[in-house]
């Protein structure tokens, strides 16, 4: 699967929880929105310069974690990358 290149891993950022790239908003805001039943709309409505390939991204990086899928990090460029299950 191709690295999730607008999530990202800084450690001086949100104290290195996975974020979108570029903003300090983690993942797992915008899972805990889709999980309190935000639609996608509502969450794009937020903050500014939100897209809605951000949120299906995010969506794609939760889903995977639910079904066991392993995250690994390139520590280089920062980049998640998930192995799916088989």
């Amino acid at each position: 699967m191709e690295p999730l290149t607008r999530i990202t891993l800084d450690p001086g950022v949100m104290g290195g929880k996975p974020c979108i790239r570029g903003m300090r908003i983690t993942v797992g805001t915008i899972v805990g929105l889709v999980a309190g039943g935000r639609t996608v709309p509502e969450i794009l409505a937020g903050p500014p310069n939100l897209e809605h390939i951000v949120v299906s991204t995010i969506r794609t990086y939760a889903s995977e974690l639910h079904r066991g899928a392993i995250v690994t990090i390139d520590e280089s460029r920062r980049k998640v990358r998930i192995l799916p299950i088989r």
